[in-house]
């Protein structure tokens, strides 16, 4: 597999990089993957939806997955998030070998998704959609014998978090969600998986049926998490949004990673032209 590049490159000691399989230019050697798979495999029956599939994830980087529909990049996703378990592969985390069969074993690991759905509850207030699944006790007798809930702590928590990512639009952290526009209930997600991933962010089609003004502010949160060292993994189908706050594309095709593309070297029509096969890569 080689990165699509437009010609041949050098770099500031005369070297050729034209070859460079991961598309990290002549650091790659140097880095090692925070999240990584090899030769990844799911089937179901005689449809082979992932066929010994590589992928990796490095330190602070945005790496967006694209592909066609079909392709396998969704199986690629719940693989790695734990909501598949893979018939072949390895995965590995910071170096370790890791086997989850759940997304609350990954989740324990460090790696947050937050999937297109937003899997929110509407009728839960802010807090309570951030800390579901992880409600904390009050301190003392009550908490620990009437298993009373540190709600003031939770709310004050939250409130840190999304000032923490800029999300000051939202004033009053009890109001339900159901209330909220599209951009701040991605914002409560993206926030909730920020806070919590302490490792790794795959965030599925963040910006999906968001106006152009929440978009943006999605894609504001995503290179702020970026630039304070969050990894981040991003599905989406939609091209500018890729170009803009990707550090490298990973192109999926017929249930493999075909190339590894940079958007400051490739353009939109390579990547469509690659993830369609009306460019082939050798």
């Amino acid at each position: 597999m080689a990165a699509v590049r437009r010609g041949p490159a050098r770099d500031r000691r005369g070297g050729d990089r034209s070859v460079d399989p991961k598309g990290l230019g002549i650091m790659a050697e140097s880095q090692q993957p925070v999240l990584e798979g090899k030769g990844l495999s799911k089937h179901y029956g005689h449809v082979v939806a992932l066929d010994h599939s590589d992928f990796d994830l490095y330190p602070g980087e945005v790496l967006a997955v694209i592909g066609d529909n079909g392709a396998g990049k969704s199986t690629l996703i719940k693989i790695l998030s734990g909501a598949l378990v893979p018939d072949g592969g390895t995965i590995w985390l910071n170096g370790e070998e890791v086997h989850f069969t759940t997304p609350m074993e990954a989740r324990k690991r460090g790696i947050e998704t937050v999937y297109q759905d937003l899997a929110v509850s509407p009728a839960l207030d802010i807090a309570e959609n951030m800390f579901l699944g992880r409600e904390r006790r009050a301190p003392g007798f009550l908490g620990k014998w009437f298993r009373k809930l540190d709600r003031a702590g939770m709310r004050r928590e939250a409130r840190e978090h999304l000032s923490n990512l800029g999300l000051l639009t939202i004033q009053n952290i009890g109001q339900s969600v159901e209330s909220l526009s599209g951009g701040q209930r991605q914002g409560v997600a993206v926030a909730r998986a920020a806070a919590f991933g302490s490792k790794v962010m795959i965030l599925d089609e963040p910006t999906a049926a968001l106006g152009v003004k929440e978009s943006q502010r999605v894609l504001d949160l995503i290179r702020k998490l970026s630039a304070d060292g969050m990894p981040i993994v991003l599905i989406s189908h939609n091209m500018p949004h890729v170009f803009e706050v990707a550090h490298r594309i990973h192109v999926h095709r017929l249930g493999k990673r075909i190339a590894i593309m940079r958007p400051d070297q490739n353009t939109m029509s390579d990547a469509v032209a690659v993830m369609t096969g009306a460019r082939q890569i050798n």
